[in-house]
C-alpha cells in the first residue's frame, strides 16, 4: 500500500512539474510583432504628362482709327470698334517638378509646357460710310503653345493632396486683322506673332494611386497681357492711315495629368 501511495505521489509531482514548465514556456514566448502602417510621402522628384481644354478669358478686341477718316469709320460703324472672340481648344504636354513635405504641409516647384490649338476667327460685316454697301472685316487670334513655372502649396491627407499654385506664364500667340472693300479687295491688314509673358494662378487635387504613380486634376487661369496690332493701309487701294487693334491674351484651363514619382 505504501508502495502504491509513493508511486501515485511521484506521478502527481511529475505531472505538476510538467504543467508549471509548460506555463513558463508560454509566458516566455514573445508576442507576435505588428508592423506599423506605412506613411506615404509626397517628397521627391516627378515627371508626367497632361491633357486639357482651354476656353474663355477676355476675348474683346478694341480698335481705334489712326487718321481722321479711320476715326470716322469707327465712330459711324463702318469699321468695327469692338469684336468679341471666344478662343477655345485642346492642349497637351508635360510637366516636371519637385515636392517637399513637412507634416501634412506639401510645397514645391513645377514647370510645364503644352502645345495648344486654342483659337477663334470672326467675320464682321459693316456698311461702307458713303454708299452703305457691305464690307468685310476678319479678326483672328491663336495661342500656339503655353508654358508655366509655378510654386505649389498644399495640404496632404495621406495619399490625397489639395493644393494652390501661382507663378510665371509664357506663350506664343498669333493675331491678325484684315479689312475689305465692298468689292472684296483687301484695304487694311495686320499680323503679329510673338512670345508674351504673364502669370498663371489656379488650384488642383492629386491622388497617389501607387507609391510611384499619381493622378491630378487642375484648373489654371493665365494672363499673357495685352498686345497692340498695327493694321496698316495697303498701297494702291486708295485708302490711308490704318487702325490700332488691341488683343487680350488670357483664358482658363482645365486639365488632367499623370505623374511618375522617383
Amino acid at each position: 500500500m505504501h508502495k502504491n501511495t509513493l508511486t501515485l505521489t511521484l506521478g502527481f509531482i511529475m505531472s505538476a512539474f510538467s504543467v508549471v514548465n509548460a506555463a513558463d514556456l508560454l509566458e516566455a514566448a514573445p508576442a507576435p510583432s505588428v508592423e506599423a502602417p506605412e506613411t506615404f510621402s509626397w517628397s521627391g522628384f516627378y515627371v508626367g504628362a497632361n491633357l486639357g481644354y482651354g476656353f474663355g478669358g477676355d476675348g474683346n478686341i478694341s480698335s481705334v482709327g489712326q487718321l481722321g477718316p479711320n476715326i470716322a469709320n469707327i465712330a459711324t460703324g463702318a469699321r468695327p470698334g469692338s469684336v468679341d472672340l471666344d478662343r477655345n481648344g485642346v492642349l497637351g504636354g508635360g510637366q516636371i517638378g519637385y515636392n517637399w513635405q513637412t507634416g501634412a504641409l506639401v510645397y514645391g516647384l513645377e514647370a510645364d509646357f503644352a502645345f495648344t490649338n486654342i483659337d477663334d476667327n470672326r467675320d464682321i460685316v459693316t456698311p461702307q460710310i458713303n454708299t452703305g454697301l457691305a464690307q468685310g472685316n476678319q479678326f483672328s487670334s491663336e495661342l500656339d503653345y503655353l508654358g508655366t513655372v509655378r510654386g505649389r502649396l498644399g495640404y496632404a491627407f495621406d495619399r490625397t493632396l489639395f493644393y494652390g499654385t501661382a507663378g510665371l506664364a509664357y506663350g506664343k500667340s498669333t493675331m491678325s486683322v484684315d479689312m475689305f472693300a465692298p468689292n472684296g479687295v483687301r484695304q487694311f491688314t495686320g499680323e503679329k506673332t510673338g512670345t508674351d509673358v504673364g502669370y498663371a494662378v489656379g488650384a488642383g487635387v492629386e491622388y497617389a494611386i501607387t507609391n510611384k504613380i499619381s493622378l491630378k486634376s487642375e484648373y489654371l487661369y493665365y494672363d499673357l497681357g495685352e498686345e497692340k496690332l498695327n493694321v496698316q493701309a495697303i498701297q494702291g487701294t486708295g485708302v490711308a492711315g490704318g487702325y490700332d487693334s488691341k488683343f487680350n491674351n488670357d483664358g482658363h484651363l482645365f486639365r488632367v495629368g499623370l505623374n511618375y514619382r522617383f
